[in-house]
């Protein structure tokens, strides 16, 4: 007993020493709370050793704790860059987190950078914190201080830049992915808002090289495959296209956005077989089903099967009939079948379904749906060029469509 007591007394005075000296290097008056616990049990130990007393079990943890494990940690702590008034103030901060007081928690984070201005915890913290808020320009302030600090810090590079997109500050965001991506070429998050903000910008060549870059690092991503797929669909490269939406379709059978890129291929390669398996896959998916039971009414009128036609388009106002409806009245080819067509009375009073596709399906979709319509009228002969002629500026498609606008309606007919 009396040299496990004489032990403790050497380590726990020689502790708190140490930190007696490193309160005074550092003019730090937080230190006051470490030596006051010590102090406590130094105390406790003396009590035990001047009375001759067996302090219980309970009594000889907490002197433990308070005089060597307590001061122990913050050393530790020390060592790996953090000072106690870091490790206080961050402690504060997060208990005033867990507790909903975000005024307390700022309050201790900005004393703390206000202290020490190169505190990683604390300008990440204060970042997180303003950015939770809304407060978007500061919280970008805070991470880049962050960054400045610790310059692997990847995830606050890519937050950065999110939010500077959030702002409509695309090309500020834009230069910070690259920069990042340059950094850490695999995370595929930074790719995808990168590639989502080139597509936007219609720089698809860019986004091309982007997702291509990606695929060197996971070429099994559905979603790498998938957005490269669109890419090329934007630039009317539809044979890249349709190999990246095919190994899309195989990486993920369960998701039916690539499928449906797919069938809008095959019809505009007139292979009207291979669009229909395709839409038949895809009238699984809620988001797609009434585009695709409406784009296989269309095939089986050029089938000459009027009333398959009839039962798909009826089922295909049936699921969202806004949509549907004004599609059809648009199309000469549901003009022979128009009066058995189901069109609501009330189709006025009906709200239109909110779309859950991103703002690039729907680019994708969209523009494919035009180039179904363009190349309608054109020869095989011409769908062949158009297969060939992957060049950039103005492709055969445009061509195509300018020819398509130039000629009467009688001669679009025959």
């Amino acid at each position: 007993m009396i040299i496990e007591q004489l032990i403790f007394t050497v380590i726990s005075l020689a502790i708190f020493v140490y930190m007696f000296l490193k309160m005074i290097k550092n003019n730090d008056t937080s230190y006051i709370v470490i030596l006051v616990l010590e102090a406590i049990g130094i105390a406790l130990n003396f009590l035990e050793f001047a009375l001759f007393i067996e302090l219980n079990i309970i009594f000889k943890i907490l002197k433990y704790i308070l005089s060597i494990v307590i001061p122990g940690i913050v050393i530790l702590l020390e060592r790996k860059g953090m000072t106690l008034i870091e490790v206080m103030n961050v402690t504060r901060a997060r208990f005033y987190l867990a507790v909903g007081n975000d005024k307390k928690a700022k309050e201790a984070l900005l004393t703390l950078v206000s202290k020490i201005p190169n505190s990683y915890k604390g300008h990440k913290m204060l970042a997180e914190l303003y950015e939770k808020e809304g407060g978007m320009r500061k919280a970008i302030d805070e991470y880049v201080q962050a960054i400045d600090i610790n310059k692997k810090d990847y995830e606050s590079y890519y937050t950065v830049a999110k939010l500077l997109n959030s702002l409509d500050k695309k090309e500020e965001a834009s230069q910070m992915l690259f920069n990042l991506l340059e950094k850490k070429p695999d995370m595929y998050k930074a790719t995808e808002l990168l590639g989502d903000i080139l597509i936007s910008n219609e720089m698809y060549k860019e986004a091309v090289n982007v997702y291509q870059e990606a695929l060197k690092y996971n070429p099994v991503s559905y979603e790498i495959n998938y957005n490269l797929g669109i890419a090329y669909t934007m630039l009317n490269d539809f044979q890249n296209a349709k190999i990246c939406y095919e190994k899309a379709a195989q990486i993920n059978s369960l998701l039916y956005n690539a499928k449906y890129s797919l069938a809008e291929i095959a019809l505009i390669y007139k292979d009207l077989e291979e669009a229909e398996r395709r839409f038949l896959e895809t009238i699984e998916e809620e988001e797609l089903s009434a585009d695709a039971y409406y784009e296989l009414a269309k095939i089986y009128l050029i089938k000459g099967d009027k009333e398959t036609a009839i039962n798909y388009v009826n089922t295909a106002i049936d699921i969202d009939s806004k949509k549907i409806v004004d599609k059809v009245r648009k199309e000469p080819l549901f003009i022979p079948i128009i009066s058995r067509i189901s069109i609501p009375f009330n189709l006025e009073n009906q709200e239109e379904k909110e779309s859950k596709l991103t703002e690039k399906d729907v680019k994708a979709k969209e523009h494919l749906e035009e180039m179904v319509d363009i190349t309608r009228h054109l020869s095989y002969n011409d769908i062949n060029l158009l297969k060939n002629d992957l060049s950039g500026g103005r492709t055969k498609t445009q061509q195509f469509k300018d020819r398509d606008i130039e000629q009467e309606p009688d001669e679009r007919q025959k």
